[in-house]
């Protein structure tokens, strides 16, 4: 369930993380997910782990908080992994007609499932760490020099904010309607797909119904305050950089350096 969701939640903690400027957080998750997809060989992702460990600790957010993320999408990652392993060609491990298991497809599959459980433990961190009032100014700072080329950054900035605020929200909501329909005799524990998928429409519906009102009301609530975009509008808490974003910076740069390097060398 919506539940299980981490990303675009917030975990209140006094860390060296969340004390880090959101402009810094964004980037270093831009060049994290560059680094994953660069790295190809185990020193590479033992490198990578190293460091993520690292970053885990020191923003103090539960482990046990961070993975629970991952049940949401182990249905896909499952998917994903058979599908790599089945349909990849190359050297055959174990083969059954047409059906094989190649050598290659394995490797796939193990790379795929640690690049996106790393993927969304990394962006996890950033979300956990960083309030959506944060990250809407860090992205609307570090993209400003866009409206020269006339993208509407702060509007891009405003849905995203908005989008990650939804996701607590929608949460709550789909824990309340779920025992509502529980207490009218709804059964949602049901056996096969097709069983499941008719418990979701009782589910499904009202909740649909619920965002589609609550985002009604957000946009009446934008115009009776009279909101018209960015043009002119100013920052309550100005973003500048400190000594401590200044040596993330650094950190973040030798980081991908390291894991290119280790790409070319082995």
């Amino acid at each position: 369930m919506l539940k299980d969701i981490t990303l675009g939640q917030y975990y209140t903690a006094d860390s060296a993380i969340h004390r880090l400027d959101p402009r810094v957080k964004l980037v270093a998750t831009l060049f994290f997910i560059i680094a994953i997809f660069v790295a190809n060989d185990p020193i590479g992702f033992a490198f990578i782990t190293v460091c993520l460990a690292a970053v885990i600790i020191m923003s103090k957010v539960p482990v046990s908080y961070m993975v629970r993320g991952l049940r949401s999408i182990i249905i896909l990652l499952l998917i994903c992994g058979l599908f790599n392993i089945f349909l990849t060609p190359g050297d055959p491990i174990v083969k059954w007609g047409r059906v094989q298991i190649t050598m290659q497809g394995v490797r796939a599959a193990v790379l795929m499932l640690v690049r996106m459980i790393y993927l969304i433990i990394g962006t996890s961190i950033m979300t956990l760490t960083t309030t959506p009032n944060q990250l809407t100014d860090g992205l609307e700072t570090g993209l400003r020099w866009l409206n020269y080329i006339h993208v509407p950054v702060h509007e891009i900035a405003m849905m995203m904010s908005i989008a990650l605020r939804f996701i607590p929200i929608l949460s709550d909501e789909t824990d309340k309607i779920m025992k509502a329909q529980m207490a009218r005799g709804a059964e949602f524990d049901g056996k096969g797909i097709v069983k499941k998928a008719k418990a979701m429409v009782p589910l499904l519906v009202p909740l649909f119904v619920s965002a589609f009102r609550r985002a009604n009301d957000l946009a009446l609530a934008m115009e009776a305050r009279c909101y018209h975009g960015g043009e002119g509008r100013t920052s309550m808490k100005p973003l500048h950089y400190l000594k401590r974003d200044v040596l993330a910076y650094l950190f973040i740069f030798a980081f991908l350096a390291a894991v290119i390097v280790l790409h070319i060398l082995f």
